[in-house]
């Protein structure tokens, strides 16, 4: 297999993962909707930071890890998940205070609500070991046998992030589009309750998957 070959069929793999509805879409257009276009587009760059970090980490090996030893994977999974439970239980709890709110949800500061949003990206991918377990089954498969593992292990990622970087500006620049009536503090609160319990169910099915 060509390093040519091995992107394009790669592309075809990581494409159809992508627009699965998932968590890191979840996560996206909610940062668009209550954060702008700045910080949504901070979350999803956290998530291809943590693409990339998962990508080169298959390429050489590391994340066999969760693979070969139960304790590590159960270890990142718990972890993973907690911090899932926390993001839902701390979007539900803000819910409950803006109740008698009547204005628009505040702007949060640009540089604030970015480096906030990225780091938040960054964490979600990362605490999430079922990326990584995808990451390990699929990339050693589109390895070219001499061709470099780690560039190649991180030029699918980028591959990977290209493709997700196109599926999130599509949903952010539609949510930006309609996103006065998405601030309405009753649609506001809606979408952070759905949102927080979507984190949560997602924490509980993580805690609770064998593997």
């Amino acid at each position: 297999m060509s390093v040519t070959s091995a992107l394009v069929s790669f592309a075809v793999v990581a494409a159809l993962l992508t627009i699965v509805p998932g968590l890191d879409t979840a996560y996206v257009l909610r940062t668009a909707i209550v954060g702008g276009r700045r910080p949504a587009f901070a979350a999803a760059a956290g998530i291809g930071t943590g693409s990339l970090a998962w990508g080169a980490a298959a390429a050489v090996g590391v994340s066999a890890l969760l693979t070969a030893s139960t304790l590590a994977y159960t270890a990142l999974r718990i972890t993973g998940a907690a911090y899932l439970v926390w993001l839902g239980v701390q979007l539900i709890r803000e819910t409950l205070g803006r109740r008698g709110a009547t204005a628009a949800a505040p702007e949060p500061t640009d540089s604030d609500g970015a480096w906030r949003a990225w780091r938040r990206g960054v964490l979600t991918n990362l605490l999430n070991p079922k990326v990584g377990a995808f990451y390990l089954a699929v990339i050693p498969q589109f390895l070219p046998e001499h061709a470099p593992h780690l560039l190649m292990g991180l030029a699918l990622a980028l591959v990977h992030n290209a493709e997700g970087m196109l599926w999130f500006t599509a949903l952010i620049l539609g949510a930006h589009a309609v996103r006065g009536w998405l601030r309405r503090p009753v649609v506001h609160r809606a979408i952070d309750r759905v949102t927080g319990t979507a984190l949560i169910g997602f924490g509980l099915k993580l805690a609770a998957a064998p593997r």
